[in-house]
């Protein structure tokens, strides 16, 4: 899908009301915005699929798949803020109260751009006379994105005590802004999400039914993905949702797509190319952020060191913490490949480098998104020429097969049976033996490790397993250098963030950002004040 980006900001600019310029712009009130069917649009097969491409232009928000989100998963035990920044502190340290103004304060209001752009989709296209081929592909790509929106915003925000997040569909798009209330639980926005998904899965090709021209549209496999990601968080509050995670999850390894994990024989290799561009549309890719060196998710820069060793304008946030180096076992294939020790060698712009950070406040960093760096001539090539857009050509993981396996082998656990086959097809292409009868703590280790540093979200995997409030009541450590220049230097195990206190009586939801509540009336999550 490299083209369609190039061309969404063409197409919006030539939609009237194509959710930038109609009636409003303001997303924060939940107020649909005015018809976007104008005499000239909504009428050929092209301009459904522009409609669809239109889609995918916040995927690639710095707010969104670069930061924004990523900084409520950087409140986990994982890693540490790497640099002393006021409103990253207070987000890690549960001290927002919705006002902090930036950082995460669009995440919800850009979601609802996308719903809405998707509403309009499938508002118009049924009734036009187009292929239905290409019909069902467009509508398929609208239920899926709302849904995949909706997934988001809901778990961050909604729950059962304060309620979900409100609905808005073709059904009530054009009500009066302010008139949306939030559901009564956010178990009604998972129902609404999986039957959005349902709908997709039905009417989306097979990835491997695409041509590269489509590569990064939604496919059958992102859809039955994610099914069983929502029931899996649907499951802390209905046990009966385990059994649909099991039933989703084998409909994604039996699509006909040919799912699998990377795996050669040679557990170093793999994993390190399977954190790259060489892999973006190979087996184990289900959804990523479609990047490249002139748009895409920020992440891999924002988890570079921070000025790049003089090379390059890396961001130098989201280090990891001594104790996710510390999870890893002896022989674990993943260690390496996730995180970068002092004295480690790398290859960085051509240049064979041995890890030392002057900046990191944890004296690690993450390894996973530093393949693209490796060459002479990754600028221009691989990397962004443009250091305040730090992407790649690696399409930023949000759901991967491994992810699939192990949300099937932590469904099977926590209904009391046994899943030691899918945990393990995980370990062995680590290059680790066997478990045999897997507790939940085993699925908790091997997701923790497998997933590190990915939208795979660790934060709201402690929320609901109902860790979070014992497991932050810790200090986190880093490894304190006596001479940060040198990769050799000693060092000593220091507390780097300390303990926090996390209420789970209210902050397993995060504060709706009050832009929002003031312009919609909805209520603001309980105690975030």
């Amino acid at each position: 899908m490299k083209n369609i980006y190039k061309k969404v900001g063409v197409i919006l600019l030539g939609l009237i009301g194509f959710g930038l310029t109609s009636c409003s712009d303001d997303f924060t009130n939940l107020a649909p915005l005015g018809s976007v069917s104008n005499e000239s649009f909504w009428k050929t097969e092209a301009d459904a699929i522009q409609g669809a491409n239109g889609l995918y232009e916040l995927m690639n928000d710095q707010e969104m798949f670069g930061r924004g989100f990523f900084w409520y998963i950087n409140a986990s035990d994982d890693m540490i803020t790497g640099r002393t920044k006021a409103t990253a502190d207070v987000i890690k340290n549960f001290n927002i109260n919705g006002s902090e103004g930036s950082y995460t304060s669009t995440c919800y209001e850009k979601c609802y751009k996308i719903i809405r752009r998707a509403n309009d989709v499938l508002l118009n296209v049924p009734n036009m006379e187009i292929s239905e081929n290409v019909k069902n592909r467009v509508l398929g790509e609208a239920y899926f994105m709302r849904a995949f929106s909706y997934f988001w915003v809901a778990h961050t925000y909604g729950d059962d005590k304060n309620g979900g997040v409100p609905i808005v569909t073709v059904d009530n798009m054009f009500a009066a802004g302010g008139s949306y209330a939030r559901p009564t639980s956010v178990v009604e926005n998972y129902a609404m999400i999986v039957e959005d998904l349902k709908m997709a899965s039905d009417l989306l090709p097979l990835f491997s039914e695409y041509g590269t021209d489509d590569y990064g549209r939604p496919h059958k496999d992102a859809a039955l993905a994610y099914i069983a990601k929502t029931n899996l968080y649907w499951a802390q509050y209905d046990a009966s949702r385990y059994a649909e995670v099991v039933k989703y999850a084998d409909l994604v390894t039996n699509s006909g797509s040919g799912r699998a994990l990377i795996n050669t024989g040679n557990p170093a290799k793999d994993y390190r190319e399977l954190h790259s561009h060489l892999n973006n549309w190979t087996s184990e890719y289900i959804w990523s952020v479609n990047s490249g060196v002139d748009r895409g998710s920020i992440l891999t820069g924002v988890m570079l060191e921070n000025k790049g060793w003089g090379k390059f304008n890396g961001w130098g946030y989201y280090t990891p913490s001594e104790g996710l180096y510390n999870e890893f076992e002896a022989g674990d294939a993943r260690k390496a490949v996730t995180i970068l020790s002092f004295g480690d060698d790398f290859q960085f712009f051509g240049e064979a480098k041995r890890y030392q950070s002057e900046n990191s406040l944890s004296g690690f960093q993450f390894n996973k998104y530093m393949y693209e760096f490796r060459e002479a001539d990754a600028i221009g090539t691989t990397v962004n020429t443009d250091g305040d857009n730090p992407t790649t050509t690696y399409n930023v993981p949000l759901m991967r097969y491994a992810e699939v396996l192990l949300m099937k082998a932590e469904a099977l656990i926590a209904d009391g049976k046994n899943g030691d086959t899918p945990l393990n097809l995980v370990r062995a292409r680590a290059g680790l033996a066997a478990k045999t009868n897997a507790t939940m703590a085993d699925l908790k280790h091997e997701r923790r490790v497998e997933l590190a540093g990915e939208f795979a979200n660790r934060h709201f995997d402690l929320v609901r397993w109902g860790d979070a409030q014992a497991i932050y009541a810790q200090p986190i450590y880093g490894r304190i250098y006596s001479d940060r220049s040198d990769p050799d230097s000693p060092y000593t195990s220091e507390i780097v963030w300390p303990a926090r206190t996390f209420d789970a009586s209210y902050m397993n939801v995060w504060p709706i950002p009050n832009t929002v509540i003031q312009s919609s009336g909805i209520p603001q999550n309980k105690n975030w004040n």
